[in-house]
């Protein structure tokens, strides 16, 4: 088992279909910082693990932190991985000590969620019984991804090839926007440190954050000139911010 010290680790997570390979980028670019980037259930190691719903998924967090003695932390999470770990974070786990979100979704007001429930359902029902390339492909084409030219698509696909369709479908169901308590409220309230990163060109995400600021959320909304998945498309200057993040105590400011 790991030994934590006084200096906090920095936890990441990845989005759907992703893996903890897609931060070793950023990682690179962050010597000296002890960084921890997991695999999330039904994904790369993770394929067989299943948990239902986010308070498993919680559960399942505090196990992985534990098993690496990791006592301080700061959270990072990407779309998928930002919803789980603003949900670990509402439940004011011991220990954690800022929390990071890179366009992700706060959650939907209670009338909006059975449709939500419905669209999820759809594609885990793709997922589960189509050809993956085909549902990757149609998957890719969503307009959260606009910013992928055709070369960065068909790499993208190529990248996630590797999943499983049944175990996303799985965690597609269990995870859904449908399903995830709204956290504004708790955005609003808390004295936990939550720096929000969004994309530009991120047109859907980026009007989230901005309207977190404006409802009076209690967060470091930062811009980046980029689309949905910025770690990815700018290992660098996203590792840039999350090495200043984890140096230097959060100031909670609005922009």
């Amino acid at each position: 088992m790991a030994t934590d010290n006084a200096r906090p680790h920095l936890v990441l997570l990845h989005g759907l279909l992703g893996d903890a390979d897609d931060w070793q980028p950023v990682i690179q670019a962050l010597p000296g910082v002890q960084c921890h980037a997991l695999d999330l259930p039904g994904h790369g190691r993770n394929k067989g693990l299943r948990v239902n719903g986010f308070d498993e998924a919680h559960d399942w967090l505090c196990g992985e932190l534990a098993a690496r003695g990791i006592a301080h932390y700061r959270l990072a999470g990407y779309s998928l991985g930002g919803r789980l770990a603003l949900h670990h974070a509402s439940q004011s786990p011991a220990g954690l000590q800022g929390l990071l979100l890179e366009n992700c979704h706060p959650g939907l007001p209670v009338a909006e969620r059975p449709a939500r429930l419905a669209h999820d359902e759809a594609w885990a029902r793709r997922f589960e019984q189509g050809p993956l390339a085909q549902v990757l492909a149609d998957w890719y084409r969503q307009p959260v991804f606009a910013d992928l030219g055709d070369d960065a698509r068909a790499r993208q696909i190529a990248r996630r090839l590797g999943n499983e369709g049944p175990a996303i479908a799985a965690m597609l169901r269990a995870t859904s926007l449908g399903r995830q308590p709204s956290l504004a409220p708790w955005l609003r309230d808390t004295r936990l440190p939550v720096r929000w990163i969004s994309g530009s060109r991120d047109h859907k995400f980026h009007g989230l954050a901005c309207q977190l600021v404006k409802q009076g959320c209690n967060i470091n909304h930062l811009t980046l000139d980029g689309g949905h998945n910025l770690h990815a498309s700018q290992p660098e200057q996203f590792a840039r911010l999350l090495r200043e993040w984890a140096h230097q105590p959060e100031e909670k400011t609005h922009d």
